[in-house]
């Protein structure tokens, strides 16, 4: 019981820390209405059915607060025809055959994208300055430089690498300058 009990704490504190992310994207107060009591039994209920039908563990899935940050797809009603079509779909052999012909480098520029929203997500949570980190535009900037600094990403051209800190802030210009700007009213 006493390995047990870490790897239950883990899925709660992140199942917290993503209900804190989501309600800032979206703006609204997700523990006050529908309470974190009722969204941890949520997660504890679908985990137990996970578990009776063979399944892993479920998680609340950072990735898809950074999906939504980045859409702006805050209605609930499209993740659950999302989640519902995704089931549906995996039943399917061939998707899964043809979802593994994405060249890796688009997988990667995916992923890069997704998990460094996740970071500017949690960071726009933490640190409330005038600039919303929350808008696609500086959302992308913000995601892109911390996986290039932090994740060690380089560029090489015969024997010039460019990486850590000069790359982030390379890309940032960059990306600042070639990234639309919202119009202002």
């Amino acid at each position: 019981m006493l390995f047990i009990i870490p790897i239950a704490i883990a899925p709660a504190i992140e199942h917290i820390g993503d209900i804190a992310a989501i309600g800032a994207v979206t703006g609204k107060d997700y523990f006050d209405k529908p309470g974190l009591h009722r969204t941890l039994l949520g997660d504890g209920i679908a985990t137990s059915a996970a578990a009776m039908l063979g399944g892993p563990p479920n998680t609340t899935y950072s990735e898809v607060t950074g999906a939504v940050a980045l859409t702006r797809a805050f209605n609930p009603v499209i993740m659950t025809w999302a989640a519902g079509f995704a089931i549906l779909l995996s039943f399917s052999g061939k998707l899964g055959a043809l979802l593994q012909t994405v060249p890796t480098p688009v997988m990667g520029g995916i992923l890069t994208l997704m998990f460094g929203a996740i970071a500017a997500v949690g960071m726009n949570t933490l640190v409330r300055n005038k600039d919303d980190l929350s808008k696609p535009r500086n959302l992308i900037i913000v995601a892109l430089v911390l996986v290039f600094g932090v994740g060690g990403m380089q560029f090489g051209f015969g024997e010039f690498t460019l990486k850590g800190i000069g790359l982030s802030a390379i890309t940032a210009i960059i990306l600042n300058i070639i990234l639309p700007r919202p119009k202002t009213a």
